[in-house]
């Protein structure tokens, strides 16, 4: 089939295409068995009536559409691969020429992906990580898993403080009248957890169990139910109980109760350690990745980027996130009443960086090519296994969702990242060590 690919724009271009006649013919067979079905001619039952009779009676020209739209999506895909082009958006189509016995020629305005022209990806110098656990990570460590183990006991006739846990009930008020949502009995409250309102918290220290408070707040500009924001209210608040912490020993006791692997402290302090070193090395490699990754963007030549690539990228974005939260089990009229917030909202979150996401798989598979990366079929099955157990299916399910094409472009993507990550020199100072 003759092509023809001729660049109008940046980012857009005409494509010439021809529909060669066996294939119209074909088009032209499936139209007529699908038109007849629902056409009754006099002297022949629905359905039955036979091609030569139609032609004569409406012409074969009547079914040039219905046989356009259905050899069209093939032609156009073949003409794509023909070219070479890469389409980022539905394209318009306009007919140049139907003329019967001869082979029809399109013509379509087609948007493709921008040029990407490579600057340096490899040996980049990106900033110093250090992964070296210190005492005193090890020590918060231990003492935010203190916190978790401690028990709230009750105070006697003593004033909270900050950091006590007070049951309370209360009953909001905004111009004298009680509010929806502003009312609750025995609630448990940690007082600096900032948790409610600024201003409540507060208000609640230096006050005993048994004690009546009138708690006055305004609501911030941004609270969640609009009809209160920046809004006075006050709380008549009932405190029955002032609980406080207590923390348990840091000893070997301590340590068994936290983890059931361990028979000293010591041993959790060493395992702690190596976690630690562990969380920081994976903190490290990622911050790596991105800084040279966001470095060789910035070295690339990219044309404009076509609207239609950066929609298509919040969509995938919003998809993505939202299926995450259904894998939760929160479907997504449940997660936007939770959040109050819309899916246009969520949107315009996406919106902020796409740009930079799309410039970014420009680039990726831009190196792709330059280095002529090819996944084997070694890497193929591993892909498969991996998400399969990471999504808990079977591997002949994520097999039967993702073509082979996928799971290529997926993979090389990857290891071109590892490319320019692991390439990179760690030779640059971060601005505090430079003071």
């Amino acid at each position: 089939m003759a092509a023809k690919w001729e660049k109008k724009e940046a980012n857009q271009g005409e494509l010439t295409f021809e529909i060669a006649p066996d294939k119209i013919k074909e088009g032209l067979d499936k139209a007529f068995q699908r038109t007849k079905k629902n056409l009754t001619v006099p002297g022949f039952r629905k359905g039955r009536v036979p091609r030569q009779i139609f032609n004569q009676m409406y012409g074969e020209e009547a079914l040039y559409q219905d046989a356009l739209n259905i050899v069209l999506p093939d032609a156009y895909e073949a003409a794509i691969k023909e070219t070479a082009i890469e389409p980022v958006d539905q394209p318009q189509v306009d007919v140049e020429s139907m003329d019967k016995g001869k082979a029809w020629v399109l013509k379509a305005v087609v948007t493709v992906k921008p040029e990407v022209k490579l600057g340096d990806y490899k040996g980049l110098s990106v900033t110093k990580q250090n992964t070296r656990v210190y005492q005193k990570d090890i020590d918060a460590e231990l003492e935010k898993q203190r916190q978790q183990q401690a028990e709230l006991v009750l105070k006697e006739d003593q004033a909270a403080a900050d950091g006590d846990t007070v049951v309370i009930d209360f009953d909001g008020y905004v111009d004298g009248k009680q509010f929806d949502g502003g009312k609750a009995d025995n609630y448990s409250l940690e007082l600096g957890s900032n948790s409610f309102i600024p201003g409540f918290e507060e208000q609640l220290v230096g006050h005993k169990a048994g004690e009546n408070v009138d708690v006055k707040v305004t609501f911030p500009k941004d609270y969640q139910a609009k009809d209160l924001q920046d809004k006075e209210a006050t709380f008549k608040v009932t405190i029955h109980e002032v609980k406080e912490k207590q923390l348990p020993d840091l000893d070997d006791e301590f340590a068994k109760d936290v983890d059931e692997d361990v028979d000293s402290l010591e041993e959790l302090k060493a395992k702690t350690k190596d976690h630690l070193k562990e969380q920081k090395t994976s903190a490290a490699h990622d911050a790596i990745e991105d800084e040279a990754i966001s470095e060789a963007v910035d070295n690339a030549e990219i044309g404009d980027i076509p609207e239609a690539m950066v929609k298509d990228d919040i969509d995938r974005q919003t998809e993505q996130y939202l299926a995450n939260m259904q894998q939760q089990g929160i479907q997504p009229k449940m997660y936007f009443q939770l959040t109050g917030t819309t899916e246009d909202d969520l949107r315009k979150q996406f919106a902020d960086g796409a740009e930079k996401r799309v410039k970014t798989n420009l680039v990726l598979e831009a190196v792709v090519e330059a280095e002529k990366i090819e996944p084997t079929d070694d890497q193929i099955k591993a892909e498969v296994k991996d998400l399969a157990g990471q999504y808990g299916m079977e591997e002949s399910a994520v097999r039967s969702a993702l073509s082979d094409d996928m799971l290529k472009h997926d993979i090389a993507i990857k290891s071109a990242v590892d490319m320019i990550a692991d390439s990179a020199k760690q030779d640059k100072k971060k601005d505090a060590d430079k003071d």
